[in-house]
């Protein structure tokens, strides 16, 4: 089992530091087939072992993270200040706590937590059957609300109740029909995200585009909408920033070692270097 797990800079995308991992040791596989014996025994002593991780592979990001943590000082002469990561990330449980207690601070992906709104409303979905059919919560619906939630995320950077008050306001936009028009908190001026308030600062008649949703269906989605519009999690999201580099550098990295071909971690780590060359 081979895993990598790299500290980036949000800012710029280098890769500070990076910590390559493998539970495989082709020696050790080699010494557990041998009869035992006094010369197995010397051999085993002996060896180098190549494995320098033991575990489950749940386990393996916060195994690295806490590695790259606790080595911050010494190797780089710095302390991380904030963990960018998705809202399930076991990564951060064990290194919040590195520098004195609770001095790691946890921020989110915007990408991941605006993805989270489709996950949730599309599992709300599947569970109550009166929200599926014509007229009620469609696929093209969930996108267009969590595209607009995006929207309103990386539109009010560092403006907490700005973006709280446009998150929720991006359910009302996008449930509104021509029968009941509900763009009234919507962002106005010309330079809205909204194609109502748009149409009224150029003086144009508004032309609603979609069907919206009924009351039945919008007051049933709400609480669960409104789970990912808290101060809580929005001031994770401040920052208005994605883990795209992240995502870039692992395509980099297993575009020089596949994860479909297993490697000793020599050969990992010589592939996963090459592919980010830490500043």
């Amino acid at each position: 089992m081979n895993g990598c797990v790299a500290a980036l800079s949000v800012d710029t995308g280098k890769v500070v530091d990076i910590e390559i991992m493998s539970s495989y040791c082709p020696t050790c596989r080699k010494i557990s087939k041998m009869p035992r014996s006094i010369e197995s025994e010397t051999f085993a002593a002996d060896h180098v072992c190549h494995s320098n991780f033991q575990g489950s592979a749940l386990k393996m990001e916060a195994v690295g993270a806490t590695r790259i943590f606790q080595r911050s000082i010494v190797k780089r002469g710095l302390k991380y200040a904030h963990y960018y990561g998705d809202g399930d990330s076991k990564g951060f449980v064990s290194v919040k706590d590195t520098y004195g207690k609770d001095s790691v601070t946890k921020y989110e992906c915007i990408g991941h937590v605006q993805n989270r709104v489709g996950a949730r409303l599309r599992k709300l979905k599947s569970k109550n059957k009166n929200l599926s059919g014509k007229g009620k919560l469609t696929d093209s619906f969930i996108d267009r609300l969590q595209n607009f939630y995006g929207i309103a995320v990386r539109s009010n950077v560092g403006y907490l109740s700005g973006l709280q008050q446009n998150v929720i306001v991006a359910l009302f936009h996008c449930s509104s029909s021509v029968e009941k028009p509900m763009h009234g908190q919507c962002p106005i001026g010309k330079d809205s995200w909204c194609y109502y308030q748009r149409a009224l600062s150029c003086g144009k008649k508004p032309n609603e585009k979609y069907k919206g949703l009924s009351n039945e269906v919008l007051n049933t989605i709400k609480p669960t909408y409104l789970e990912l519009c808290t101060k809580e999690l929005l001031t994770k999201c401040l920052h208005g920033k994605t883990q795209n580099s992240n995502e870039c550098l692992n395509g980099v990295i297993w575009q020089r070692v596949p994860k479909e071909v297993f490697v000793c971690l020599k050969i990992l780590k010589s592939g996963a270097l090459d592919g980010c060359d830490p500043i």
